[in-house]
């Protein structure tokens, strides 16, 4: 079906079809995009942990400080924080982490925002290409005077691909977006526990 399919006849008689394919390259694209980075931060996290918790305990900061950097997860930005506070433990460390947290945040939800625009906006332009093709059809049919099946088949067509276009490209969007947006929420949430770890341990060494 696809193969008989006519690409450039559609794109060349539907704006509306066009902007669904350049929908369709940025939801791809973007999707690539998170993939990647997201599969560059994975990092080991519990081993990166582990090994800095036991240079804690041996009374090496500093070879516990480097031990936490040698990830890619975001842990290694948050957990330094500890390392970088110093002595100041308590609510000076709080905000630090917040603000680590934050910025990791930022990292992660970049570019997400366009995979959940996708997932809403094309279904709207299916819709509209709906629209669009039951207009032509009808147009056909004034033109030519008649109901024949023949006369209206290029605008219904046109008004069903359009839609089945649109939700092809949501589903695979919003199924992204969401699996982005989980990972991201375990990620940070690994790391931000892993960083309170790293405090206990060097406050329970401090005493």
């Amino acid at each position: 079906m696809l193969a008989e399919f006519n690409w450039y006849e559609w794109m060349s008689n539907s704006p509306v079809f066009i902007v669904l394919i350049l929908c369709s390259v940025v939801t791809l694209t973007v999707a690539v995009e998170r993939a990647l980075y997201f599969f560059g931060r994975r990092g080991d996290s519990n081993a990166c942990l582990s090994a800095s918790l036991k240079r804690i305990g041996n009374g090496d900061l500093s070879a516990a400080a480097a031990a936490i950097e040698t990830t890619s997860h975001p842990l290694s930005q948050v957990g330094s924080q500890v390392f970088e506070s110093g002595r100041n433990l308590g609510e000076t460390l709080e905000e630090r982490l917040t603000v680590a947290l934050s910025q990791q945040k930022m990292l992660f939800e970049k570019n997400l925002g366009v995979l959940g625009t996708m997932a809403a906006v094309a279904p709207l332009i299916g819709l509209l290409g709906t629209i669009w093709g039951i207009m032509r059809a009808f147009m056909d049919m004034s033109a030519a005077g008649s109901t024949a099946p023949t006369v209206v088949a290029s605008g219904v067509a046109e008004a069903l691909i359009t839609t089945a276009a649109g939700i092809v490209i949501a589903v695979p969007a919003i199924l992204a977006y969401n699996h982005f947006t989980r990972r991201m929420n375990v990620m940070l949430t690994v790391a931000e526990n892993g960083a309170r770890s790293l405090r206990a341990a060097v406050l329970d060494t401090a005493n």
